[in-house]
């Protein structure tokens, strides 16, 4: 009996050495293969310099800029303790956050209705660090970015329109913009 269980305590290693690392090592060959970047992680450039992971959100609260989603991860984009606040929609301490930032998102936005501000645009997603907002946010912030950039309305939503990513496979999910990319190419049109 005990080498029975001798056996079975070897081969229980053996099997979770193995198929820990042949695990870890499928997952890594696909993502080479079949991941964005050889499954690396995609970093947005500009001007031959790294501005930031192009799939994690960031703050922008200049006029100039596209404001993204709020965070609730650490102080705020921090990808160490990415977590959404885990505050039901019916808390009153979440409720009165987001009234917050409906009321500062109008300061800025006075040419919008308290209504007609996106829902995303005032909320945090679950990891805390969307890179990404609605059509709807960017296209309520058109007004606001090209006068504090001094460009027409219509040259910052061609922007927008170029930078909007479709469903994918034109069908799963809505169409998003990535907010740093956003920012980039409002950038690379100003030069």
């Amino acid at each position: 009996m005990k080498s029975n269980l001798l056996k079975s305590f070897r081969l229980t290693l053996v099997f979770c050495v193995f198929f820990s690392v042949f695990y870890i090592l499928v997952l890594w060959l696909f993502a080479k293969v079949a991941g964005p970047n050889g499954g690396n992680a995609e970093v947005a450039v500009l001007d031959e310099k790294v501005v930031g992971g192009a799939n994690v959100g960031q703050n922008f609260t200049k006029d100039i800029y596209f404001w993204g989603r709020p965070s609730c991860a650490g102080d705020g984009y921090d990808a160490t303790s990415s977590a959404g606040s885990n505050k039901a929609t019916t808390n009153p301490e979440y409720l009165k956050e987001v009234e917050s930032r409906i009321d500062t998102f109008l300061v800025k936005h006075p040419y919008l209705k308290r209504e007609e501000v996106p829902a995303d645009i005032v909320t945090a997603s679950a990891s805390g660090l969307d890179p990404d907002i609605s059509v709807a946010s960017a296209y309520v912030q058109v007004k606001r970015v090209a006068e504090a950039r001094g460009m027409s309305e219509e040259a910052v939503k061609a922007i927008v329109e170029k930078v909007k990513q479709g469903p994918l496979l034109g069908m799963f999910g809505p169409s998003k913009v990535n907010v740093l990319k956003l920012n980039m190419a409002l950038d690379e049109k100003a030069d």
